[in-house]
């Protein structure tokens, strides 16, 4: 038997079991109750957070009944529940096609119900063409448009429909629900693999659940943050740590070999600054917020070591940091130079109190021993 994807295996089948859109599927399900439905909706938000999975729902909902009929539209293979992708599907002719069809009886029920993925890839034509059934609908026909790009969607299709927004999920959500599926598939995994697969998930369900599956396919019996990384050439997490700890240290040495270590492994300058900014900001929000705050997400042993670092920097220091960082990822992608702007910058971070002190000393003639002072004017 062919192997079916977490992401398609794992994805809701109903209202009760959306995760990260509650409140659009408790709207869904009131107009439902209350006989309040109109004739065409429009889900906008980002990809991989359940638009699609939300119009099968719906249109289940409204269009089937029977065990073999919802399992048909939630497959995406009903002959009343009619899936296009105007990725594919975008031009005049396609949309003159759906109208025609339109106008017929559905094969059983009461309802047809058209799912347009993508919509705003249609044509200017196509749009005009859906927009004169949009107007003066059947009464059989109910539309549910998806899109990634509602600014591309024109007012006039938009103005005949009721717009929900779908949120990035939360990546905590995201782990709870990662932890829900390798238990349901029979597999161990670490709390800060799982945080980490919800983080790089970007609030995208389905691209969590699609690199949970790869790493899955790694075949261990337990899912570790090591295996992760080696997966996806990511930067290891406690060796980010020393260099952050050799900066606090102000120990120029010991930050270029953790910078050299990272490099040694492949990590191209680029990603080694845009992570080692991830985990300044880390520290900074738990500095001002507190080690309980949810505006850090990390299992319980991460967060308990990061609020130890935490008490080495303060946050002026820690947003110059994060500056600085991002400033010489910019320059380390232009420069003929990575390596070199790559250990200037550690070094530049790792004597930040230094510089603040001659910088402070020359314009007041008074040092300041503030950390990171200097680096504000990056």
């Amino acid at each position: 038997m062919a192997y079916t994807a977490l992401a398609r295996r794992y994805r809701s089948t109903d209202f009760e079991t959306v995760v990260g859109q509650e409140a659009v599927a408790r709207t869904l399900a009131k107009a439902i109750e209350q006989g309040r439905v109109a004739h065409a909706y429009l889900f906008c938000g980002t990809r991989g957070v359940g638009k699609t999975s939300m119009a099968r729902i719906f249109a289940k909902a409204l269009a089937g009944g029977t065990e073999e009929t919802d399992k048909a539209i939630m497959a995406g293979q009903d002959s009343d529940v009619i899936e296009i992708d105007a990725a594919s599907n975008r031009g005049v002719e396609n949309a003159r096609d759906l109208i025609a069809n339109a106008g017929y009886m559905p094969l059983r029920g009461k309802l047809k119900v058209y799912i347009i993925d993508e919509v705003h890839m249609l044509t200017k034509e196509a749009f005009n063409t859906l927009l004169k059934t949009m107007e003066e609908p059947p009464d059989h026909v109910k539309f549910i448009l998806c899109t990634t790009e509602a600014n591309k969607v024109p007012p006039t299709i938009q103005s005949r429909c009721q717009r929900f927004d779908f949120r990035m999920i939360p990546s905590t959500r995201i782990a709870e629900h990662l932890r829900s599926v390798c238990a349901q598939e029979g597999v161990e995994a670490e709390d800060d693999v799982l945080a980490a697969v919800a983080r790089l998930g970007a609030g995208s369900m389905r691209d969590a659940l699609s690199l949970l599956d790869r790493l899955m396919a790694a075949g261990d019996t337990r899912l570790t943050l090591a295996r992760l990384e080696e997966l996806l050439g990511l930067p290891d997490r406690e060796l980010i740590g020393r260099l952050i700890d050799g900066i606090a240290s102000a120990d120029t040495k010991a930050v270029l070999e953790a910078g050299d270590e990272l490099l040694s492994l492949g990590i191209g300058p680029d990603l080694a600054l845009e992570t080692l900014a991830t985990r300044l900001r880390d520290l900074m929000v738990l500095g001002v917020c507190g080690p309980q705050t949810t505006l850090v997400e990390l299992s319980d042993s991460a967060r308990a070591s990061e609020t130890e670092r935490t008490a080495r920097f303060d946050a002026p220091s820690l947003s110059h940091m994060i500056a600085l960082c991002e400033t010489a990822q910019r320059v380390c992608r232009e420069s003929p130079a990575p390596r070199a702007m790559f250990d200037a910058a550690l070094v530049r971070l790792a004597m930040a109190e230094r510089f603040a002190d001659l910088t402070t000393l020359a314009e007041t003639g008074r040092p300041d021993r503030r950390p990171g002072l200097v680096l504000g004017k990056a």
